[in-house]
């Protein structure tokens, strides 16, 4: 039996997040902001995609944009072998692996609901890395902590 490969449309510009963990793709999608994109903008999505590096994967390729710190900090909770390339002319310009910093700001919502950053107040929640395998994140204001991070992301 033949084997048959399905290609996926190349970009002209715009990012390729790869080494997503298997079926974390849509939520990717999520923390881009993909229901807000250009209906012009081609998005590809694959999951469940053999990889030697981690036996499965998913792989998400968004034209016409290219990734805040923010977003990329946010990906690399959930998604810490994530790699991600910029693409120009249909050409890789930059690739990186994504690193979370030591301290994570303005991504997450606290889950203490008492939280003084969940109150009215104009300040933005703030986590500490406490452990980066797998991720654990202390609040910097009511210490709680936070390893479920799918529900917390804004």
């Amino acid at each position: 039996m033949a084997v048959r490969e399905l290609k996926i449309t190349p970009i002209k510009n715009g990012t390729v997040i790869d080494h997503i963990g298997n079926g974390l793709a849509l939520e990717v999608l999520r923390i881009i902001g993909a229901q807000s994109l250009d209906r012009e903008s081609t998005v590809s999505v694959a999951m469940h995609v053999r990889s030697g590096k981690l036996g499965w994967k998913d792989i998400v390729k968004v034209e016409g944009v290219e990734l805040s710190p923010r977003k990329v900090n946010a990906i690399a909770l959930i998604a810490p072998t994530a790699t991600i390339s910029i693409i120009h002319d249909y050409k890789v310009r930059e690739k990186r692996t994504v690193d979370l910093p030591s301290r994570v700001v303005g991504v997450l919502r606290c889950p203490n609901p008492n939280c003084i950053s969940n109150q009215p107040e104009p300040l933005e929640s703030e986590f500490e890395v406490v452990e980066r395998r797998p991720v654990l994140l202390k609040c910097a204001f009511c210490e709680r902590f936070v390893s479920d991070f799918l529900r917390q992301i804004h």
